[in-house]
């Protein structure tokens, strides 16, 4: 069976429902928690897929140089290496972020402030010949939890989603590597643990129970969009996606 490696970066934050679809979708998860010590490895052989997901971290370094996490670095060099090699790779919100400052791009506190709950992002012209999100509806709903953004995409990044406040959303590095900023993993159990004391939502003066009903809400809707979203990145990680073209390595450019 094909193996994703997934990078849980935050106990708080593991593949939930995403986890779910891709393993219904026929890919066996190996998960990862350097927060706990865990140690990442230094190649992505033997896997046909890359997940990084989120997390409280800053993507980029604090004052005095110390990255956000101490195993960033090592991070940021797996997810050069697939770009690289084109290893079907989805990194979502932080794991965007990181994918996006691996390649150069740009990640800083938001002057927009903070982004939370569930909301809606629209689709890019060069999503229509995307191979994940041409199938996606023109405005889809979303979870949103961040107060950093993606000020600038890496050179040669595509533009896939934007919204009017952060126009970053969703891009794509190469042929097969995807960052979300926005959540697709969440239930509403993982929702009411982020908003219970959540200094967030304390900031932005939201009532943690209003934030979750309305996140419950949308539940069914981000479903809708993102189980088959999952199961065509699981598909393309196995060989299965019509019309991707198939895997070879890219030439090494300055990474």
């Amino acid at each position: 069976m094909a193996t994703a490696l997934v990078i849980e970066n935050d106990p708080t934050d593991d593949a939930r429902r995403l986890g779910e679809w891709l393993t219904e979708a026929g890919l066996e998860l190996r998960v990862l928690r350097p927060y706990a010590g865990e140690a990442l490895p230094e190649e992505l052989d033997g896997f046909a897929a890359f997940v990084v997901l989120g997390g409280e971290q800053q993507a980029y370094p604090g004052p005095d140089g110390t990255p956000g996490a101490p195993w960033f670095p090592a991070l940021e060099a797996l997810l050069r290496k697939a770009v690289r090699r084109r290893v079907p790779t989805l990194g979502v919100c932080l794991g965007a972020q990181l994918l996006a400052t691996a390649h150069a791009g740009t990640v800083e506190r938001s002057t927009a402030g903070p982004e939370v709950g569930p909301g809606l992002v629209g689709k890019r012209d060069a999503a229509d010949g995307d191979p994940l999100f041409k199938w996606v509806p023109l405005m889809p709903d979303v979870f949103q939890w961040h107060s950093d953004e993606i000020t600038e995409l890496p050179h040669g990044a595509v533009l896939l989603a934007a919204s009017t406040r952060y126009p970053n959303q969703a891009f794509r590095m190469g042929d097969r590597a995807w960052g979300l900023q926005f959540h697709i993993e969440c239930d509403t159990e993982m929702i009411a643990a982020w908003a219970a004391d959540s200094a967030l939502l304390a900031e932005l003066g939201y009532d943690p129970e209003r934030v979750v009903a309305a996140c419950a809400a949308v539940m069914p809707d981000v479903e809708e969009v993102w189980q088959p979203f999952a199961v065509r990145f699981a598909a393309l990680a196995q060989g299965q996606l019509e019309g991707a073209a198939p895997r070879r390595d890219l030439p090494l450019l300055g990474h």
